[in-house]
């Protein structure tokens, strides 16, 4: 992530928001410009590298993000002058800053997702010879006009202009390209970059990475003033959480018969919901507590699965489950193995790492772009390594199962707040312990 370049147009006037002195990436949320929040967000993600393409008012953007330093991050920037030249445009004159593959974004809008998906997916399809990659989410027409047909895995077109019935998703505003596909494109042209995406996806050659949450742009005074309470509600107020580990937990284990012994699903046919699973996260929201899940998921790091699945499965659940009437807040997944395997052809998966359970980070990780009050938060699991982390993380413990003595002597004297027979009993323990009616275990 820190050797991805990240290039943001940022040239947008803001002429809808009444914003005369200042353009639109530059737009006060909470006190605080509107990309500031994208930035540290991206910053979360491991990014450092940037190149900011500016034109009306970039000395306003210039003069406040500087070099970059501030965010630990290298920020550059590249000049359109005064004249609009398009998103196209923009990055054409920015080529020669440009680096081989870059990640692409647009200062006026907020885009959460799992940026890390978006480059490893980004390298899979350019190994089968494409060019770029877009992030789409299932929209029916609902945000704006839905422009991408994807089916069966595949991005089969995405155009803004000529709107079908066929088309379900809408362009994310995310997207990992090749530097090669601005070759045909001409100097000093002003033009819409969607030119050349529409092309890359009737060549084939754009592949696709599904995101579950809502994007925000600030196109206008009514979504200004939505994403500033979202930016409120997010950054300035704290509230309290519940951090889900998944398998044993969300979902039963299923048979590997490869392995002859008990394991995680990698396929949907395979993933069964644990009794009482989505009655317990929808009671958790009912009390307007965020809703993580946390997951350990190594086994594209043995050589078991494609990481590609790992990823496919999630999405699965969260959209599954937003069907079922419950909104995930994120999944935050490790990949990693401490010592990976011969077989897997992700050696870069191999190692020591801050987000693998018992470690906190997966945890840690989401309170950095959250306000979120620890005092009342919960981490729910069924293993030794999930109490660990909820501790360390300073969470309430939820242990969900039989404290057996080997759990114990792995607990590293840090024992469960709760300990239930199944998922079902969580509702108790936190409106008991909201209410001050339970005692600690």
């Amino acid at each position: 992530m820190a050797d991805t370049q990240v290039a943001v147009l940022m040239g947008g006037l803001g002429t809808r928001l009444g914003l005369k002195d200042r353009p639109k990436a530059m737009a006060d949320i909470q006190g605080r410009p509107f990309f500031e929040y994208q930035l540290k967000l991206l910053r979360r993600w491991g990014f450092r590298k940037f190149l900011f393409l500016v034109g009306y008012r970039a000395d306003c953007i210039e003069g406040y993000f500087g070099d970059g330093s501030k965010w630990q991050a290298d920020i550059r920037y590249s000049y359109d002058g005064q004249e609009q030249m398009g998103t196209g445009g923009a990055l054409k004159n920015a080529e020669d800053k440009l680096e081989e593959d870059f990640l692409l974004i647009y200062g006026d809008s907020f885009m959460d997702i799992d940026y890390q998906e978006t480059v490893y997916r980004y390298y899979m399809e350019k190994a089968e010879g494409k060019s770029g990659l877009m992030a789409i989410l299932r929209n029916e027409d609902h945000y704006d006009k839905s422009n991408v047909v994807y089916q069966d895995g595949r991005l089969l077109l995405y155009d803004k202009v000529n709107i079908s019935d066929s088309m379900r998703y809408i362009d994310y505003g995310v997207s990992m390209l090749a530097r090669s596909v601005l070759s045909q494109a001409g100097r000093n042209r002003k033009f819409d970059l969607a030119e050349l995406v529409t092309e890359l996806s009737k060549e084939g050659k754009l592949g696709a990475q599904v995101v579950t949450r809502r994007f925000y742009e600030i196109g206008n005074p009514e979504s200004l003033r939505e994403f500033d309470a979202y930016a409120r509600k997010r950054f300035c107020e704290e509230r309290g959480a519940v951090f889900f580990d998944r398998d044993g937990v969300i979902n039963e284990l299923c048979y590997n018969d490869d392995i002859e012994q008990l394991d995680s699903p990698f396929t949907v046919e395979e993933f069964v919901y644990r009794p009482g699973a989505v009655e317990a996260l929808l009671s958790v929201q009912s009390k307007g507590y965020y809703i993580f899940i946390v997951t350990n998921q190594p086994a594209a790091a043995k050589g078991k699965t494609s990481l590609a699945r790992l990823y496919d499965l999630n999405t699965w659940m969260v959209q599954d489950l937003q069907e079922r009437g419950v909104f995930i807040e994120f999944v935050n997944m490790c990949p990693h193995h401490p010592r990976g395997d011969r077989r897997s052809r992700y050696p870069f998966l191999a190692g020591e790492c801050g987000c693998r359970k018992p470690e906190a980070g997966l945890i840690t990780d989401l309170m950095q772009v959250y306000g979120i009050d620890p005092d009342n938060s919960y981490m729910v699991g069924d293993s030794h390594t999930d109490v660990i982390a909820g501790s360390r993380a300073g969470l309430k413990t939820v242990l969900v199962g039989t404290l057996k003595c080997d759990a114990c002597q792995r607990l590293q004297g840090k024992h469960p707040d709760f300990i239930i027979g199944d998922i079902g009993q969580l509702e108790r323990v936190i409106t008991e312990r909201d209410t001050g009616g339970m005692e600690d275990v």
